[in-house]
């Protein structure tokens, strides 16, 4: 990554999409669901849009 702070960085870009694997979420989709939604969701609600949830629909 060139650096501890482009380490730092990857892990964060890397944890939501390796999650959608573990939960065999079609990536693309989970994303432009979840940000199409995020802007106006309740942040007490964010659990909602987590790979997992949206496996369930």
């Amino acid at each position: 990554m060139g650096s501890e702070g482009g380490g730092k960085a990857a892990a964060i870009a890397y944890t939501p999409i390796e999650t959608a694997k573990l939960n065999d979420v079609e990536l693309r989709a989970w994303l432009t669901n979840v940000l199409g939604r995020i802007a106006d969701h309740k942040i007490t609600r964010i659990d909602e849009l987590l790979p997992w949830r949206y496996a369930q629909v």
